[in-house]
């Protein structure tokens, strides 16, 4: 062997034993923890996450899963590009360090959106005015804190103002948080009912058939990133021309143009996948109940439970199998139009996009079998100085999947043929992961109703 190539190997043999020194006792005690990177991230919010401590007393055969573990929920905080570690084992002692570079916290993020439930539904229309514009600017990790500002301006089509503020930790003692929020919205058109499950819409000349105005306040209990609870107060104000209620009575039914009214919610969290913006393994649970009290006699109140499990099984290195439900109870003695709202928007049967189901209850199945294709950790630009931006990762997955639902809808099933009917779609699709945590989703499906279309989404399935 040439003595350039013996002293190469040496070397990095040298530079692992320093990497990690084997710890060759039954168990360690942990002397320290050190972070490095966190420029802006204050260290207790870190250290928080951690399910270690310094005094802390492990088994040596349970080291490493324990440091493994702990850099996915490192990572999980969605505050960093990459999280590693290294750790040393003298005399029973162990001193970890863990090594994270920061992401850019500051997102003006340009508007130029469909005004539409999806691309989908916009293209079916292929109306250059239904657009809108403005700016997203998010804040994340103010203060170094792992708080959240956001302010949304938004004109065009639907005009919206928001401002949001999240607060991880108002009470360190109880692990209590807060979030808080104001919003306005306004739009030139209004999907005042159902046809054939394809929305209906006014569009008023002059004038906003539509106005809707909320402020929410939220107390969280985060035990950890992946364990969170919390109880949500929101008001909300809303108004719709006379145009509405004469084209729909039962839009707001008793309150005709305007209704004020007040929910409470309680609500559960438990997210146990290995990675919150594309999971491959793990599980995530969700559950919810309101009350929906009205205010002036503008409506009946309503109680709404929603639940939600899914769970990742990872087959091998490459392949992973997703299965998952979820569902809505909607109890009251009488339903307003506006909120009938059940699969079509935020949750769909794939296949399906192009339609609404409107309904007082629903459930819905998904499931999928996704191989990884490609797993490139960086793309280098070297055209970019900053570290922050010059390193974009790239994963893709091809997805095969089926989907099935079921909408129950007593009140406004009448012309609407998919209501109380079961809903199959299948189909396969190329999905991309890259830059801070965006989703990309291509998908070809049919449904049972034998429609066939390719379909693009920028969010994870399910």
């Amino acid at each position: 062997m040439p003595l350039r190539a013996f002293l190469l190997i040496l070397i990095l043999l040298t530079g692992a034993a320093t990497f990690a020194n084997p710890c060759a006792v039954p168990a360690v005690v942990v002397s320290d923890i050190s972070l490095t990177g966190n420029e802006t991230t204050k260290s207790q919010v870190m250290l928080r996450e951690l399910t270690f401590a310094p005094g802390d007393t492990i088994l040596a055969e349970d080291l490493e899963p324990l440091l493994q573990e702990n850099q996915k929920r490192l990572f999980n905080l969605r505050l960093f590009h990459h999280v590693n570690y290294t750790y040393t084992c003298a005399d029973g002692q162990v001193l970890v360090k863990y090594e994270v570079q920061e992401r850019f916290y500051l997102y003006p993020i340009p508007i130029f959106d469909f005004a539409d439930r999806n691309f989908n539904a916009w293209l079916e229309k292929k109306d250059w005015s239904r657009i809108d514009y403005g700016l997203n600017l998010i804040r994340r990790n103010f203060r170094g804190r792992n708080e959240e500002v956001r302010v949304r301006v938004q004109r065009g089509f639907n005009k919206r103002l928001e401002l949001a503020y999240r607060i991880p930790y108002i009470w360190r003692k109880y692990n209590l948080g807060a979030d808080f929020s104001v919003a306005d919205y306004r739009s030139r058109t209004i999907s005042y009912t159902n046809l054939n499950n394809k929305q209906r819409f006014f569009e008023q000349e002059n004038g906003m058939p539509i106005k809707r105005s909320a402020v929410s306040a939220s107390l969280v209990h985060r035990q950890n990133v992946q364990r969170q609870a919390g109880f949500r107060l929101s008001y909300f104000n809303e108004d719709v021309s006379d145009s509405v209620t004469f084209l729909n009575p039962e839009y707001y039914r008793d309150a005709q143009q305007e209704r004020q009214y007040l929910r409470l919610e309680l609500y559960k969290v438990i997210n146990l996948r290995n990675n919150f913006a594309y999971p491959t393994a793990g599980s995530y649970f969700e559950a919810g109940v309101s009350q929906t009290l009205f205010l002036e006699n503008s409506g009946s109140p309503f109680t709404t439970m929603r639940a939600k499990y899914v769970q990742y099984v990872p087959l091998s290195a490459k392949y992973t199998y997703m299965a998952g439900a979820e569902g809505q109870l909607r109890l009251a003695g009488e339903h307003a139009f506006a909120d009938n709202v059940a699969l079509g928007y935020r949750s769909y049967v794939r296949g399906y996009e192009l339609y609404v189901v409107g309904g007082q209850h629903y459930g819905l199945f998904k499931q999928g079998l996704t191989r990884q294709v490609l797993d490139i950790q960086s793309i280098k630009l070297t055209f970019i100085d900053n570290p922050k931006f010059n390193s974009i990762p790239l994963a893709m997955y091809l997805n095969a999947f089926t989907d099935a639902g079921y909408v129950v809808d007593d009140v406004f099933e009448k012309q609407n043929p998919l209501t109380n009917r079961l809903l199959l779609g299948t189909g396969l699709g190329l999905h991309a992961v890259t830059f801070y945590d965006i989703v990309l989703r291509l998908e070809y499906t049919l449904n049972r109703e034998g429609d066939k279309g390719l379909y693009f989404s920028a969010r994870i399935p399910f």
